[in-house]
């Protein structure tokens, strides 16, 4: 069996260089620990950036996965599957949404968003209602009409030009906002919590007057909640905290518990705008990936789990604002339910991304959110106890650090 160094060494040939992994090669994980092929053992704090939401070989979601690809893989949009049948009406029953469309990641599931917004204005008769609204330090995704919304110059370089159409207000800025959206304004989207640009939890009541502005103006309100959705909050969709309703959303990452899946979701009234001919993809809704997203909803909304992601998510949030107390390292601590951001204290001369090589070195795996702030996004099913472990670490990273 080949080792950690010679798997990398292998694969400085056949990549392209757009990401820089760490040095290791993971080979299989239990709940919310991974290993690597030299053996050494992981608490895994980021679960794949928000993806593994119930951890690693979950018994329920292995046995699904493995009984449907023994029945069929795949079947394109040209015919249905139980699967995803299923899982769209379990959406629309826990949400606001009438209508799914499936897609395979969140950038499909924001491209998508951006079309219909744009579409549903044409079918009004208002062709020249175009223009899409987004906050800076947003993140929407890779692909060029998600990236042109994504607000932060450094994914736009030398991409150019970019799509037309599209507006920016400063984070969490109403005043901004209210210059900006007009007659000419489809859609707002914006994340109900930022995750890439540095886990920030908009202040109270800043959604509510997002939708006022939007309904002044007669502009959808897009809510793109391809990381804070599917539980990571502690309520099934972020959007529940604030009691503020979209009328399209997007959803990926912890959707379908490892494997790609993606949706757009919305009101009737707006989805049907998205007619026959008007946007397909051919693996949206494989019947695998379906199958995982059915237990992991399921998961999700069974009794005392999202009050478990509450009350561990509290206690990780108090160790790290106790470490900060401890060290000084930690400026701020901010987030909901397992989804938190530790934001670096100026002049410490490292940054985000050395604290998380130190942790690494030790066994926990984190992220960052930008330069300074080290992002915590483990899987849903997370203990106490291992929150007290990786803490342990984190603060030992932090003060080893110089």
């Amino acid at each position: 069996m080949t080792d950690n160094a010679g798997w990398v060494e292998r694969a400085q040939g056949p990549f392209f260089p757009n990401i820089k992994p760490a040095e290791i090669v993971l080979t299989h994980g239990e709940g919310c620990r991974v290993f690597d092929a030299d053996g050494k053992s992981y608490l895994d704090l980021t679960s794949g950036i928000a993806v593994s939401a119930l951890g690693h070989a979950h018994p329920a979601l292995t046995e699904a996965i493995r009984e449907q690809a023994g029945r069929i893989l795949h079947t394109s949009n040209l015919y249905y599957n139980a699967p995803s049948i299923e899982l769209a009406e379990k959406l629309v029953a826990s949400s606001f949404a009438d209508m799914v469309y499936f897609c395979n990641s969140g950038a499909e599931a924001n491209e998508a968003a951006i079309k219909l917004a744009r579409r549903y204005h044409h079918d009004q008769g208002d062709k020249a209602r175009f223009r899409i609204v987004s906050f800076e330090k947003s993140f929407h995704g890779r692909t060029y009409g998600a990236l042109t919304a994504t607000a932060q110059p450094k994914y736009h370089e030398g991409f150019g030009p970019m799509p037309e159409g599209f507006d920016y207000v400063g984070p969490f800025d109403l005043d901004g906002l209210a210059a900006t959206v007009s007659r000419a304004t489809a859609a707002v989207i914006i994340e109900p919590l930022q995750g890439e640009g540095g886990v920030n939890v908009p202040p109270a009541g800043f959604l509510a007057r997002v939708r006022e502005i939007c309904d002044a103006n007669g502009a959808l309100l897009i809510f793109d909640e391809v990381q804070a959705g599917i539980g990571r909050t502690g309520s099934v969709f972020a959007y529940e905290h604030d009691g503020v309703v979209p009328d399209i959303m997007s959803l990926a990452k912890g959707i379908g518990g490892g494997l790609p899946l993606g949706a757009m979701v919305a009101r009737g009234d707006v989805g049907k705008s998205l007619a026959y001919g008007t946007h397909a993809t051919t693996y949206g809704g494989n019947p695998v990936a379906c199958a995982a997203g059915n237990v992991v909803l399921d998961t999700i909304r069974a009794p005392g789990f999202l009050e478990g992601v509450r009350a561990v998510g509290e206690h990780l949030a108090s160790g790290l604002r106790a470490i900060a107390g401890r060290t000084k390292r930690i400026a701020e601590v901010r987030g909901r339910g397992l989804i938190w951001g530790a934001q670096l204290a100026d002049g410490l001369g490292f940054n985000a991304k050395d604290v998380v090589n130190a942790c690494r070195a030790r066994g926990v795996l984190t992220h960052v959110a930008g330069l300074d702030v080290v992002r915590f996004v483990p899987p849903l099913v997370l203990t106490e106890a291992e929150v007290d472990e990786g803490l342990e670490v984190v603060e030992e990273a932090l003060t080893s650090l110089s």
